[in-house]
């Protein structure tokens, strides 16, 4: 009898260390490589086809798993210039089937690298690639979660402004091109570098490298996942794919942390619908293929050392908390005056004739066609809120402006809080109410999709999911 109470009291104590082992942060962080490996393939980020023979560099799927003893969630980058929520999905249900956490608690977004694989299956490499990429996606959450341990987090955020330039400019008179509607648009994107052109930017940059730093019990560095509002770098090897300053960034990161085997780094996309690398106004020395993704990615590794100095303290007793809301926005509908200019422009035919019209006029025609005969009238789209502690996460399923998320960094009830763009979607640009009037590149029908106010529904959205996660009792 004495024996059966004895291993009762030993089962008792032995479950009893487990609950409480599980009631602090657990963290697991896992890489899978989804480098393609049949070509060649399109590369999708432009107007033009745009094939690769090799991959210059890894791609791969990042994934860090959290867990308080109630809540799991899993964050999750992916080297892609935008995954569409129909694969992310599909990746989201093998992995809940595996995991058991639910597909409203993962966030998975896309790094928005221009010279990536694409995720269509019209081809034979690129149907091979579908399937690599959703089976690894998959993989990295559970093994994430299988890698499950005691650990600590922290948050800090340290500037890099010398690589963000916000990419939409006033223009000096008669300098503005017709845009591909035959008309004058008050902004420029991509105005080029002359001061003979260039006359002032038309929006802020925002310079913070935020990162997330997760420990083990020992203080051993786990996973760090970064953020940064830079659209990607470019300047990959000619017909070559490459993870652009992303995967180098968590190439470099481990010697910045002097981590061992098993850390994994992650660079995540920000509000940078408006933001790129070209430093307007200023000319760059020529750099070989690869190399200013190179020198941006070891400057965000040291910002992001240095903002990992300053993590006062990782903590191990912070309560997670998830949500995620589906906001039904109107598709932008062209007028038939519109729809009229458009059939003129296709109806072109001489290709002399064709050479006078505007840049991309063609393209753009049939983008508005396309958005006068979509049977659709409305987009259901997916916003996710994530507390970590006292740091906070948005996730937004477009090319986001940056001040939408500067907005809601500033109106956020936590003291630091992260925007993720190309997250669980990719929608197209998310320019705010107020740049609307000005048009550009972001603005136009075919690049904007949905209704122009969709930037403050989502805002108004997100600031009210923040503020109910902030509020929400222990153990929510």
């Amino acid at each position: 009898m004495r024996w059966i109470i004895l291993t009762l009291s030993l089962l008792t104590f032995s479950c009893t260390v487990q609950a409480a082992d599980k009631s602090g942060l657990q963290a697991g962080a896992a890489a899978v490589d989804i480098t393609p490996q049949q070509f060649p393939m399109n590369m999708p980020g432009g107007f033009s086809a745009n094939m690769a023979e090799k991959a210059h560099d890894p791609f791969h799927a990042r994934a860090v798993v959290l867990a308080d003893g109630i809540t799991q969630v899993a964050l999750v980058v992916v080297d892609n210039l935008g995954a569409g929520p129909d694969v992310l999905d599909e990746v989201k249900t093998i992995a809940s089937t595996k995991t058991g956490i639910p597909v409203d608690k993962m966030l998975i977004c896309s790094t928005h690298t221009h010279s990536g694989p694409s995720l269509n299956i019209r081809s034979e490499p690129a149907a091979a690639y579908y399937q690599k990429f959703v089976q690894g996606t998959a993989d990295a959450i559970i093994q994430a979660h299988a890698a499950l341990q005691p650990a600590a987090a922290g948050a800090a955020a340290h500037p890099l402004a010398d690589e963000v330039f916000n990419r939409r400019w006033y223009v000096k008179d008669g300098k503005m091109p017709l845009n591909p509607f035959g008309r004058l648009d008050k902004v420029k994107t991509n105005p080029g570098t002359s001061p003979d052109v260039l006359a002032r930017p038309a929006g802020p940059t925002d310079p913070d490298i935020t990162v997330l730093s997760i420990q083990d019990s020992k203080r051993k560095a786990l996973a760090l996942f970064a953020n940064y509002s830079l659209h990607y770098v470019g300047g990959a090897p000619q017909g070559q794919m490459s993870a652009d300053y992303f995967g180098e960034f968590a190439r470099l990161m481990p010697s910045r942390l002097r981590t061992g085997e098993g850390f994994v780094a992650m660079m995540s996309n920000g509000t940078s619908g408006d933001i790129n690398n070209i430093p307007f106004g200023v000319t760059r020395p020529p750099r070989e293929p690869f190399e200013q993704i190179r020198i941006v990615a070891q400057k965000a590794a040291d910002a992001a050392w240095l903002a990992h100095q300053k993590i006062g303290k990782h903590r191990s007793d912070i309560r997670l908390g998830m949500l995620q809301k589906e906001v039904t926005l109107k598709y932008r509908r062209p007028t038939p005056q519109q729809v009229a200019e458009a059939q003129a422009v296709l109806a072109v035919k001489d290709k002399d004739a064709i050479a006078q019209l505007p840049r991309l006029a063609q393209n753009y025609a049939r983008n508005v066609i396309g958005a006068a005969e979509r049977p659709e009238e409305t987009l259901t789209v997916k916003i996710q809120a994530l507390r970590i502690g006292d740091f906070a996460i948005c996730g937004i399923p477009f090319e986001t402006f940056v001040e939408i998320g500067l907005d809601l960094k500033k109106r956020s009830p936590f003291p630091q809080t992260m925007v993720i763009g190309l997250a669980n979607a990719r929608h197209g640009y998310l320019p705010t109410l107020e740049q609307h009037p000005l048009g550009g590149y972001e603005t136009w029908l075919g690049t904007n999709q949905v209704q122009e106010d969709t930037s403050t529904i989502l805002t108004d959205h997100l600031l009210e999911m923040l503020n109910t996660l902030k509020s929400a009792p222990p153990n929510h």
